[in-house]
């Protein structure tokens, strides 16, 4: 293949206009879809770069010359890998795209939580007196932050987190002793909740970890501690985080994602004072954007061009992929 092939490639979102050229001198542009089809002119594409909609095989079946798909972010959850592989579909993920802007929305929650902005803004726009004396935070120099997962993004807000003059515990069973630097090792999730004063999560959803953060998680959690989530919303029981904030035992949280996603207008989480909820855009900044983009196209046309990407997931697939380009 010729560095000027142009191969046939579906964008879920819309290719960014500054980025159209870029993208033009090596791919036709399929897509994006329309909210009555999503997967509107899909059929005739071999890359697929893909965002938040799911892939199953019903998807798959609807595109017979796919070769390879691309999530633009670390989590590969909607797209069924297994499936993809049996059909010798390369799938690949963009891990380093979104660890800067996700670790620093991660850090605007913790900070914006702790020092209870929001409920300070509301009671100022309420026309209350005495706001200082009113006012609750934490200060975060000398307390333990604990994170749920020590990956690249973690270990990003561990280093901001030090410049508040915190102390970090982490719990991550993928990962031995050696990989937690800048760190204390947890024996355990409970163990690390347990001596957090502010836990963030940053684990991936899958079978065994949906539905971690519950009930008697919380329980075990410090009283009043501050309790963030820029992962996946399926990590936590929503119930029980509302039961967590309702009896005081958070100080309040700060979520970019949640379950369901998004939330409905009228949901109670988004109408306390005690938490903030952004809408699943940790890593939409501008720089954020255009490198999860770029990284995504980039794997999406050396697979196409017959060149091994950098972060395939499924790397058996690699020699029935290779054999079909």
């Amino acid at each position: 293949m010729t560095a000027r092939t142009l191969h046939p490639v579906w964008f879920e979102r819309r290719v960014l206009p500054d980025l159209v050229d870029e993208v033009t001198s090596r791919a036709e542009i399929f897509g994006p879809g329309t909210s009555r089809q999503p997967f509107a002119g899909i059929a005739g594409a071999r890359g697929v770069i893909a965002g938040s909609y799911s892939y199953d095989s019903a998807v798959l079946d609807r595109v017979p010359n796919l070769a390879v798909i691309v999530r633009t972010g670390i989590g590969v959850e909607k797209v069924d890998v297994d499936e993809a592989t049996r059909r010798g579909i390369a799938v690949c993920n963009t891990p380093d795209g979104p660890t800067v802007s996700t670790a620093e929305h991660a850090m605007a929650l913790i900070l914006a939580v702790a020092k209870n902005v929001k409920r300070a803004a509301a009671d100022l726009a309420a026309g209350k007196s005495d706001l200082f004396t009113g006012h609750a935070a934490m200060e975060l120099n000398g307390k333990m932050l604990g994170l749920a997962g020590y990956g690249r993004i973690a270990r990003r807000v561990a280093a901001a987190a030090a410049g508040f003059g915190m102390d970090t515990i982490a719990y991550d069973p993928f990962l031995d002793g050696a990989a937690f630097d800048g760190a204390t090792r947890a024996a355990s999730l409970d163990a690390m909740l347990r001596a957090a004063d502010v836990v963030s999560l940053h684990m991936p959803l899958t079978l065994s970890s949906a539905g971690a953060l519950g009930s008697a998680q919380f329980a075990a959690m410090k009283d009043g501690a501050v309790f963030v989530n820029t992962a996946r919303g399926g990590l936590v029981d929503t119930d029980a985080l509302v039961d967590a904030l309702d009896s005081g035992k958070l100080m309040g949280a700060g979520l970019d994602v949640t379950d369901p996603e998004p939330l409905e207008a009228g949901h109670e989480l988004l109408h306390r004072d005690d938490v903030i909820v952004t809408p699943h855009v940790a890593s939409a900044t501008f720089e954020g954007k255009r490198r999860i983009f770029r990284t995504a196209f980039a794997q999406a046309i050396q697979v196409l061009d017959g060149d091994r990407p950098a972060h395939l997931v499924n790397p058996e697939v690699w020699e029935t992929m290779a054999a079909r380009t």
